[in-house]
């Protein structure tokens, strides 16, 4: 059993990712946080201070990049890279010179791609060890989404990729354009919870509480994995008279069911061997894993996998591994065909 004294995620600062593509209102949003009173125990990371116009709002400069708020909230600009600047920041908590901070919000601008720093939060020995990520959180814009889809592919890794979508300027598109991009998110990830942003207005709790935060099982634990709790809807029911999807339609979600135990040596095989050969195409894995009888959390970016996480027991009487895989160009079929043969291979019986 994992005791709470053994949780592996226990102590660790989570960490919100905000991404989307040019033009989708990161900068408003994180604008609208760094004001907000309940983010005052909050560190914000983004590229410069300067760009969002709070400098009316310092009140102490500890460092070159870091700024004091009003309201107490830690504002970090990112001047070299990201591994330096949490680990930076980690210190300078430790030892005092700044506040003590109990969550991390970065906007990835200028980063299209929000993989690879989901990549250094699970790769990176010395930051897994005191951050975790609690969630993806992507911005699209109403009135240019739809053509950002079809034009670039970005915004389509963006959705693939987020735990929930925000949809922006919906106040200056029309119901339709908001409808359409409804759909186009849901095609891509059906598993994201949607919701709609006017002028970046957002309690903070919508971007946090995201990501499995405890080896201790619960509703949390079934929410993260994309799985709709009683009386919640479904984001991946299927829709009538859906026309040709915006997106570039290599991009999919794949779900998958396993009624059979895995050994941890053949499941962790597959995904090697599945990440090795397709890493760029498996864009994201989540999943909770029977193995040998016990439930294991996996999840993953790419060629990426952070750490598994053995829970205390199962989250429901549903005792099966099911996984979810957003990929480009990798059927289902070959992936349930790779976890089936390598599991035969592993028990021949």
């Amino acid at each position: 059993m994992v005791t709470a004294e053994r949780d592996p995620l226990a102590g660790k600062l989570p960490v919100t990712l905000i991404t989307g593509f040019l033009g989708a209102g990161k900068t408003t949003l994180v604008a609208r946080l760094l004001r907000h009173p309940g983010m005052d125990r909050v560190a914000v990371v983004i590229n410069e201070v300067g760009e969002i116009g709070i400098d009316h709002d310092i009140v102490a400069m500890s460092s070159e990049n870091i700024a004091l708020l009003a309201n107490g909230c830690i504002c970090c600009s990112v001047r070299t890279d990201l591994q330096e600047t949490l680990r930076d920041l980690f210190a300078r908590r430790r030892v005092g010179e700044i506040a003590d901070f109990d969550r991390v919000i970065i906007e990835t601008t200028g980063l299209a791609d929000p993989a690879p720093v989901v990549q250094t939060l699970a790769s990176d020995t010395l930051i897994a060890a005191h951050f975790r990520l609690d969630g993806v959180v992507t911005l699209v814009d109403a009135v240019n989404g739809a053509g950002q889809l079809q034009a670039h592919a970005e915004p389509a890794k963006q959705i693939a990729l987020a735990d929930r979508v925000f949809i922006t300027k919906s106040d200056l598109a029309t119901p339709a354009q908001v409808e359409e991009l409804r759909q186009a998110v849901a095609e891509i990830n059906p598993g994201a919870a949607v919701s709609l942003l006017v002028d970046g207005e957002v309690d903070p709790a919508q971007l946090t509480n995201l990501g499995l935060a405890s080896a201790r099982a619960g509703t949390a634990t079934l929410r993260f994995l994309g799985e709709p709790l009683q009386g919640e809807g479904s984001g991946g029911q299927a829709r009538l008279g859906r026309r040709s999807p915006l997106h570039d339609a290599s991009i999919r979600t794949l779900s998958m069911r396993f009624e059979e135990p895995f050994s941890w040596s053949s499941f962790s095989s597959a995904l090697e061997l599945l990440a090795t050969l397709r890493g760029p195409d498996l864009l994201r894995v989540k999943g909770i894993v029977n193995v040998d009888g016990r439930p294991v959390v996996v999840q993953g970016v790419q060629h990426i996998f952070h750490p598994p996480v053995p829970l205390d027991r199962w989250p429901s009487d549903d005792q099966g591994t099911r996984l979810v895989f957003i990929t480009r160009r990798i059927e289902a079929d070959t992936i349930r065909a790779l976890l089936e043969a390598v599991a035969r291979v592993a028990n021949p019986h």
